[in-house]
């Protein structure tokens, strides 16, 4: 038997909210989404200024960064590396572009969260500041429930 963490809309709000203050704080607008561990949609925000493509990318940032279990970006690189288009992996939402960082509680992938609509280093940056806002033990306690599943 498995004992899985999952990401409560709490989470999702408190990864979406420290990024967005950064934003706020820099004057820039983003698209900022929160996926659970299958890389379905938990929250999104659309900051004001945000391009309306970023929208899409952030999602599946997102997405490719909770089902793959490792940042957009790397999977990108060896995709490029090793000359095997993303589509290879039979899922039209993966992208390879820098912005979507897997969301770890206690060493184990419970989500992701993606940015998109600043240069792809920006992107990162505010994308892993997010994954980074459950780090401390005490939030992520508090703020996460556990669900056995069969295997």
């Amino acid at each position: 038997m498995y004992t899985l963490q999952y990401l409560s809309l709490a989470d999702a709000q408190k990864i979406i909210g420290v990024i967005q203050a950064e934003l706020e704080k820099q004057n820039k607008g983003a698209a900022i989404a929160v996926v659970d561990i299958h890389g379905e949609l938990i929250a999104f925000s659309r900051t004001d200024g945000c391009p309306l493509a970023s929208i899409n990318i952030s999602i599946n940032k997102a997405f490719t960064a909770a089902r793959e279990k490792m940042e957009s970006r790397a999977l990108g690189e060896v995709s490029r590396k090793d000359n095997y288009p993303l589509t290879f992996y039979g899922e039209l939402r993966y992208v390879g572009w820098g912005g979507g960082v897997p969301v770890k509680v206690d060493g184990q992938v419970v989500g992701g969260v993606g940015v998109s609509g600043l240069p792809e280093e920006e992107d990162m940056v505010l994308a892993r500041a997010g994954a980074n806002a459950l780090a401390e033990p005490k939030a992520a306690a508090r703020s996460t429930r556990s669900k056995g599943k069969k295997a």
